[in-house]
């Protein structure tokens, strides 16, 4: 298992880590098998979706702060009540194939990292699997 360490700048992030896992693939050689990516994580999620128009990514995080704001009637004490819900739509894990020593994804997919408690030093946990 590899870890994989992330800073977020904003409370709302969405970060790009495909690069990063396609580098632990090469590093690790892998030809076919598959990855699965884990976030520790309570208040933060991963997502594949579109990497070529970063205006996706701020679509979402636009649509998720209208439709589940910061500032609720929420009854959690810490303040972050919509960080740990927009977390759990997102999920804590996602599992990629690969192929060719390449992650397997659509044309324009790439694997987030959500960010929705920062600024912090967050981590992901990489488990490769061979075939």
């Amino acid at each position: 298992m590899r870890e994989l360490k992330i800073v977020s700048n904003k409370r709302n992030e969405m970060i790009d880590i495909t690069s990063d896992i396609q580098k632990i693939i090469d590093e690790e050689k892998i030809q076919k098998g598959n990855v699965i990516i884990y976030v520790p994580h309570t208040t933060a999620g991963l997502t594949i979706n579109e990497g070529a128009d970063p205006s996706v990514q701020r679509d979402i995080i636009e649509t998720l702060k209208r439709i589940i704001p910061e500032n609720g009637n929420y009854h959690h004490m810490e303040g972050n009540s919509d960080a740990h819900i927009k977390a759990s739509l997102f999920g804590s894990s996602e599992t990629v194939l690969i192929q060719n020593n390449r992650l397997v994804l659509g044309t324009w997919q790439h694997i987030f990292f959500y960010e929705g408690d920062g600024p912090r030093n967050r981590k992901v946990y990489i488990d490769l699997v061979h075939h």
